[in-house]
């Protein structure tokens, strides 16, 4: 690292599970983050933070006043912007030590072909199942782990899956169904401070795999409750059935 790095980097290099060697992993390493909204923003703000080299940002939304109230990577006077380059505005602003790229269009099987197999964690917080099984899928195929959060109401939810290994479950697994449909935000609402906190797991998971330290959620899905603001944990299950990865 320069010396500009390591002052940059000095709280994490200080930790001993991190240390230079584990800074390193994350300066060389590149992150797909789908979806700049109210989960992608907490995330891509603290991986730019913490010093992730490379970060492709996927949306293809433009910023609206409506989403201002919990997607913090964006401003009022960005109304009107795609989400992806705002973002990149934001986080190349914390810092400018990183390479962004943007994709703003829909992802598709084709598009994430490409895009996956150059990335070493994706990083997924749309809205609706077909991008969500689109993702997993092609994770699941390349064998990158998938950091998946998702935020309602005042509930959320998060956990890692690393489908290819042998014993692993992915997110198929969980959601073995064919549904094509999900609430969102702008239908039944949602807590601010809920798409936040579980952002914000989302970006500490994808550090400690990036780095290789600690126990990450996989085969674990954290639920937080934000009502009465209590974390539950089920433990996940790879299924025999699993049109993804059963026979992974």
């Amino acid at each position: 690292m320069t010396p500009a790095q390591k002052e940059r980097y000095s709280r994490h290099t200080n930790l001993s599970e991190i240390g230079e060697q584990g800074q390193q992993k994350l300066l060389d390493s590149t992150a797909l983050i789908v979806g700049l909204g109210g989960l992608g923003s907490p995330v891509a703000m603290y991986l730019a933070a913490a010093g992730v080299g490379r970060m492709i940002f996927a949306d293809f939304d433009v910023v609206e006043v409506s989403n201002l109230q919990r997607q913090i990577a964006h401003s009022t006077e960005r109304c009107g912007e795609l989400k992806s380059h705002s973002a990149r505005q934001t986080c190349l602003a914390i810092n400018p030590d990183i390479q962004i790229d943007t994709i703003d269009e829909v992802l598709d099987e084709t598009s994430l072909e490409d895009l996956v197999p150059q990335c070493n964690v994706v990083l997924e917080g749309s809205d609706n199942f077909p991008t969500r099984f689109a993702v997993n899928e092609a994770c699941v195929k390349h064998a990158v782990p998938l950091v998946s959060g998702a935020a309602i109401r005042f509930d959320g939810q998060v956990s890692v899956f690393a489908g290819h290994k042998p014993d692993s479950p992915c997110y198929r697994c969980l959601y073995s169904g064919d549904s094509d449909t999900a609430e969102t935000c702008a239908q039944t609402g949602v807590l601010s401070p809920v798409v936040g906190m579980i952002g914000t797991v989302q970006a500490a998971e994808a550090i400690k795999v990036l780095a290789g330290f600690g126990k990450t959620l996989e085969g674990r899905l954290l639920l937080l409750d934000g009502l009465s603001m209590e974390w539950r944990e089920i433990n996940l299950r790879k299924s025999p059935s699993c049109p993804v990865c059963a026979q992974s």
